[in-house]
């Protein structure tokens, strides 16, 4: 007999951004988020714990990369990276490929937060919907950055809103 797994907390996501020190502006000004340590570089050495780390998660052809972290109000981190030789184009939207396809946050203000974001150079990528029309005021509008990363806005938690039945007629 299996002991049932417990449910893991989320700790951080990691996002490679063209140009830190303006993503690091952007989501700071725009989601609030602190910055808990600003852009730095790493550079591939491994002398140290975290030189070693990213040697064996990135390989060796790289020589350097920036990095910044930052938090949500909480508590979730945002890892940032800029690599110096990758593509700085904005990924292709293919949510059908399996991989990473968005991440969520909330804001009770959908539509100050959509407008704030499209005003800094990102877009609205559809129109703010609502989940149950004329009964419960829960909203979702897919967003994304200037950087071309596509991101969700919910107004209300996860679990309201998706115990509350938002796929049963």
């Amino acid at each position: 007999m299996s002991k049932k797994s417990y449910p893991r907390s989320f700790s951080h996501i990691g996002i490679t951004v063209p140009d830190i020190h303006k993503a690091v502006a952007f989501y700071e000004e725009v989601m609030g988020w602190y910055v808990i340590m600003p852009p730095s570089t790493v550079q591939k050495e491994s002398d140290t714990a975290i030189g070693q780390m990213c040697i064996d998660v990135f390989g060796s052809d790289w020589e350097y990369f920036e990095i910044a972290h930052m938090a949500t109000s909480d508590g979730i981190g945002i890892e940032l990276f800029s690599f110096p030789n990758g593509v700085k184009e904005a990924p292709d939207f293919n949510p059908f490929n399996t991989g990473l396809f968005h991440f969520c946050v909330q804001d009770p203000d959908i539509e100050a937060l959509t407008k704030k974001i499209v005003a800094h150079g990102g877009k609205q990528r559809m129109p703010i919907r609502e989940y149950y029309p004329d009964e419960k005021p829960y909203k979702m509008v897919y967003v994304q950055d200037p950087f071309g990363i596509v991101f969700e806005i919910y107004t209300h938690s996860y679990e309201l809103t998706y115990s509350s039945g938002a796929y049963q007629k």
